[in-house]
């Protein structure tokens, strides 16, 4: 009996869709990504649900939403409740390994409770949001383990194997990270059982500097074409800056990425592997005045998504609405795997596979406040902070959203976007009669998925 197909999931954090030569937004060179996605299944339609890295991650791996798996927020201190990845989550590293599997897991994890929530020294190391992951039910069925929670220090970063050990290779983290993928696959390619390895590397995270100079010199000159939507004013020296070494810390992703391939090829694997190459949520890297992440733009919400395997998948547009929750079941839909029942996502499988689909005509978006300043305002006045923040639905056509604020006492703001009419969203329309009963249907889908959740947003 033939073995299943390999998986190498690959995913970079804050990484819109736009930073990709591929793309033809952006101005940035990704060749290798670039050849990737011309060979690929390219989901044109790809959102971040929760556009923030521990709840598309927890979404990603349990293929549930966010508030579903009791993430609402960053994995973080300061908050009186702790959040955490429950080890009793059916993730997709426990299916898989269960399905025979090897599975294994190299950079980034960030769903695992900050260490000095316990202790104020952990035996680790661990400060701040970050957190090592002993061996054992935390790990959610991964089997090789290179990793730490949440830290930016992409230079000189830290990991953990299977001690509180810290290992520190002294080289920029994609690097490295790519280095222990490729002696991960090197051991595991004669083997009869199939692996299954994830690796995500953190940059293009801030702190948007700390890149190598090698990647930034082939940006330094280069003249700055801000998007139609940054204003006027956020287009400084800074900014240029700025958006030149975000596009350098993707070109040395995107040479990393190409190292995997290269090994894929060299190997003859490319037929024998899924390759999957996504990010988290995207940058707004000026956008709207703003930087960073966790807002209904689509410079924070759509992120890319290509998957590859050679002779199996033909490269085309899949053009359907991929949310967050749907990538667990999407994959072991293609690896033939049954789906647990505990996955609210859509397995778009079929559709891919060019079987009868009947796909979401919507993606759910959500942001609950997570700041424990936020949370603290909130419970001071006896008020459930899960009621604010936004939510939304994301069309082909339109983004539709509730804005309840982030502080006690803002007023309700609800915003409709014609996205083919103003893919800028800079003209959010005023509900009148006009567009009214389109509203009133798209809030009513909302509704729907609140309730499926249980999350009292709009109670």
């Amino acid at each position: 009996m033939k073995k299943r197909p390999n998986l190498l999931y690959v995913f970079l954090d804050q990484w819109r869709y736009q930073a990709m030569g591929y793309a033809k937004e952006d101005e940035v060179c990704t060749p290798h990504m670039d050849s990737f996605a011309r060979e690929s299944l390219d989901c044109t339609e790809a959102v971040s649900t929760f556009p923030l890295c521990s709840p598309h991650r927890a979404s990603l791996l349990t293929g549930k939403y966010p508030f579903s798996v009791g993430m609402w927020t960053n994995c973080k201190i300061g908050l009186s409740e702790i959040l955490m990845l429950k080890p009793q989550e059916i993730c997709i590293g426990n299916v898989l390994k269960d399905t025979g599997y090897h599975t294994g897991y190299i950079g980034k994890w960030h769903l695992d409770a900050s260490e000095q929530n316990f202790e104020k020294n952990p035996v680790s190391g661990a400060k701040d949001w970050d957190a090592y992951t002993p061996p054992g039910e935390r790990r959610q069925g991964f089997d090789y383990w290179l990793s730490y929670g949440a830290c930016d220090e992409h230079l000189t970063p830290h990991y953990w194997a299977d001690t509180p050990k810290q290992i520190r290779p002294n080289c920029w983290s994609p690097e490295f990270e790519t280095d222990k993928a490729l002696e991960y696959m090197e051991g595991k390619k004669q083997q009869e059982e199939p692996f299954a390895l994830f690796v995500s590397y953190n940059p293009p995270h801030l702190p948007y500097e700390l890149v190598p100079d090698k990647y930034y010199e082939k940006y330094k000159d280069m003249p700055v074409h801000f998007r139609e939507n940054v204003p006027k004013e956020k287009r400084t020296p800074e900014m240029e800056t700025i958006t030149r070494q975000y596009f350098a810390a993707v070109s040395g992703v995107d040479e990393q990425f190409g190292r995997l391939l290269d090994f894929l090829k060299e190997n003859h694997m490319e037929e024998d592997t899924i390759v999957v190459l996504s990010a988290d949520h995207g940058e707004m890297l000026g956008s709207h005045g703003r930087m960073s992440k966790n807002v209904w733009y689509e410079e924070s919400i759509h992120i890319p998504l290509y998957i590859r395997q050679k002779g199996r998948l033909a490269p085309a547009k899949y053009k359907e609405l991929v949310a967050s929750p749907d990538h667990m079941p999407t994959l072991l839909g293609l690896l033939d795997i049954p789906v647990p029942d505990t996955c609210q996502g859509f397995n778009h499988a079929p559709g891919i596979l060019g079987q009868e689909s009947n796909a979401p005509k919507d993606a759910f978006l959500c942001s609950y406040p997570g700041m424990p300043e936020m949370v603290a305002a909130f419970e001071k006045q006896g008020l459930n902070s899960k009621c604010y923040g936004w939510r939304g639905i994301r069309t082909h056509t339109h983004t539709f959203v509730i804005n309840n604020g982030y502080k006690p006492g803002e007023k309700q703001v609800k915003m409709l976007y014609n996205n083919e009419k103003d893919p800028y969203q800079q003209n959010p329309l005023m509900i009148t009669e006009l567009n009214e009963e389109l509203a009133a249907d798209y809030e009513k889908r909302l509704r729907e998925y609140l309730d499926m959740q249980q999350d009292p947003f709009l109670m």
